[in-house]
């Protein structure tokens, strides 16, 4: 029943579900009134009973007693794992404990992206045990935990507000007005295509070793820029006295010379832009 109503979602932790049950040889079975409530989790009738997975602050609000699995669960949570609950017709049936596996990399990204000057905060609907341990695996120092949608985009929102240039990362349904509202919205691109879609940079191999990529290659872009303004400008404006006769008649400057440091102008420019072809992104260890 869990998988079968897991498998209308989007959700990782709910494909994590149904290849569990796939392993298991379980067939899924056809679900009527699929929901899901974002922040909270999802819910459908299955065989004529009503099921619903997700969080245990939303078991509560519908009136679950929860209380015999709570320590249980806790447990679950201190070992890293995320708990998706299960009710039918109202009655807690089980719990779910998920690993949320830090990718090999994730930790060397975060210590790039810190040694690059920035800092890194986790977003997450997880409770709050689940993300301390998840950050302090992937050396992160700040933490929300618990958030819910709208609430990842007040605290976006807040950020900005204090001045500061918010980059956000995310793959699901969840994350997309957090990624539409940041100054920069970056994509998993094995993530859904609402994320993709609300993102300006979607990472296709889903390494976040690809942000601190973007990162530098950004960076690297912005100083051609402000080189290329000066080639483009310092003759003009070293030349446009010279040719207005500030050091006649000591010297003037003939038509065929500023012409040429015209012309020697766009090729600085051009030759300069030219070397963000052989770019290759530093490895910061």
């Amino acid at each position: 029943m869990a998988a079968s109503v897991e498998g209308n979602s989007e959700h990782p932790l709910g494909e994590a579900v149904v290849r569990y049950a796939q392993s298991q040889e379980v067939s899924l079975t056809d679900v009527k009134h699929f929901e899901a409530i974002a922040g909270s989790g999802v819910r459908g009738v299955v065989e004529g009973k009503s099921i619903a997975l997700g969080t245990l602050r939303w078991m509560q609000e519908l009136g679950c007693d929860t209380e015999y699995l709570e320590l249980r669960a806790r447990a679950w949570e201190s070992a890293s794992k995320t708990v998706v609950w299960m009710a039918c017709e109202g009655e807690i049936e089980a719990i779910m404990g998920i690993a949320d596996a830090l990718k090999p990399s994730s930790a060397a990204a975060v210590k790039a992206l810190q040694k690059l000057g920035l800092e890194v905060v986790m977003l997450t609907g997880d409770n709050r045990a689940t993300a301390e341990s998840i950050a302090l695996s992937a050396g992160i120092d700040r933490v929300f935990a618990e958030v819910r949608p709208d609430q990842k985009t007040a605290q976006i929102q807040a950020m900005q507000a204090q001045g500061k240039i918010v980059a956000m990362v995310g793959d699901g349904i969840n994350d997309a007005p957090a990624l539409a509202i940041a100054d920069v919205g970056i994509a998993i691109g094995t993530g859904t295509d609402i994320a993709i879609a609300a993102s300006d940079i979607t990472l296709i191999s889903g390494d976040l070793q690809g942000i601190v990529t973007a990162i530098q290659l950004s960076r690297a872009t912005m100083r051609n820029i402000r080189q290329n303004l000066f080639f483009a400008f310092i003759y003009n404006i070293a030349g446009i006295p010279i040719a207005a006769g500030i050091l006649y008649p000591i010297f003037v400057l003939s038509p065929i010379i500023a012409g040429g440091a015209m012309a020697f102008s766009s090729v600085s420019v051009l030759t300069n832009a030219l070397r963000l072809r052989n770019f290759k992104p530093k490895n910061i260890a």
